[in-house]
């Protein structure tokens, strides 16, 4: 399950290309210095990890919570499901909603604070960027955030982001790099092959939530003797 987040991140680059590209065009690196360039880069990358892991820890919570309520099977069966939907129903029935409004508007102040910083070079600077740019909507972190709530677990929820933030590294760092030298057909035949992706990983999740006895996979739900026992052994 988390080598999907992994996988995640790196198929879904491109489509993040869109809102973290310009911004990763922006940074004020140091281009006379390599070495310097590389740590400045790095930073602003580490800032991003962080964010993601704060947010999947958040939503962690959240699946854990439910998880409590003896609802981790049909919890994952419920996001396998949803993620499949959200790739199928088109885009436009999915935006422009009034009851996303504060979330525009909270989004307008950190878009506002990451101009200011695009205009230092300072260390802190370039981690402020990248923890902001953390924050800044994307379709493929809310598919993310998903995986992380049905994970039902703070701590697995926060390494599933993480680990979907390292997968964009690579290309993020390439478009810096070679200044954004990537051709059409390459962005394309990527583009086509995340929404298979994401279909394939709401089907994985729902195989999990069935309980079916595959090691690792679908393992089977706990009895309710063993879910005290667990709880038990979990108290003070």
């Amino acid at each position: 399950m988390l080598t999907s987040a992994l996988v995640l991140g790196l198929l879904g680059s491109l489509h993040c290309l869109g809102m973290c590209g310009p911004i990763a065009f922006m940074l004020p690196l140091d281009h006379e210095n390599a070495a310097k360039k590389t740590v400045q880069l790095s930073i602003y990358h580490f800032g991003r990890l962080l964010a993601y892991g704060i947010i999947g820890m958040l939503f962690g919570f959240l699946g854990k919570g439910l998880s409590l309520f003896g609802m981790q099977q049909k919890l994952s069966i419920g996001i396998g499901v949803l993620m499949i939907l959200l790739v199928l129903i088109p885009a436009k029935y999915l935006n422009g909603h009034k009851v996303l409004s504060p979330i525009y508007s909270i989004l307008g102040k950190v878009k506002s604070k990451l101009g200011g910083e695009l205009k230092k070079k300072t260390p802190d600077a370039f981690l402020t960027i990248g923890f902001l740019n953390g924050f800044l909507p994307c379709g493929l972190v809310y598919m993310a955030l998903l995986g992380a709530i049905a994970l039902g677990g703070p701590l697995q929820g926060g390494l599933y982001m993480m680990l979907f933030g390292l997968g964009t590294v690579p290309l993020m760092s390439l478009v810096v790099y070679s200044k954004g030298m990537l051709g059409n057909s390459i962005k394309m035949k990527f583009q086509k092959l995340i929404p298979v992706f994401v279909v394939l990983i709401g089907i994985l999740f729902i195989v999990r939530g069935l309980g079916l006895g595959i090691p690792y996979v679908s393992p089977k739900p706990m009895s309710s003797g063993e879910v005290t026992a667990t709880m038990e052994c979990h108290q003070p």
